[in-house]
């Protein structure tokens, strides 16, 4: 085994890789919101998934931030898997009920879903 994968694993196994239920893909401008506006959100995510114990266990979450998920809306928007649901408008003000409603409970805010995706469970 090269020195580089060995390194890529063990970077995946101290990130929990292979461990999550769920994945978070949050835009962050600049097409939908300002940078400082995604930014915002970015670190409420990050707070959110922290304090609600989500790095690891049954509701463990994996979070990225992007660029651009090419649905501009006004403000951010954010995809979450494996359910595909679509969230428009996710600013820091909204992240927090998300984490409780969505990521602890699993019951996505119906309200700000625009669309659905889910992945095939067929792994």
């Amino acid at each position: 085994m090269s020195d580089e994968r060995e390194q890529l694993q063990s970077t995946a196994a101290k990130l929990g890789i292979g461990g999550y239920q769920r994945h978070v893909f949050l835009c962050t401008g600049p097409n939908c919101c300002t940078p400082e506006v995604g930014l915002a959100a970015w670190e409420a995510l990050k707070k959110g998934v922290k304090e609600g114990g989500l790095g690891s266990g049954p509701n463990a979450c994996y979070r990225t931030k992007v660029g651009c998920l090419r649905i501009c809306c006004p403000r951010p928007t954010m995809v979450v898997y494996p359910e595909g649901k679509w969230y428009s408008g996710m600013t820091a003000e909204r992240i927090p009920r998300f984490v409780r409603e969505h990521l602890v409970e699993g019951k996505p805010v119906a309200e700000w879903v625009f669309a659905d995706n889910p992945l095939p469970n067929d792994h």
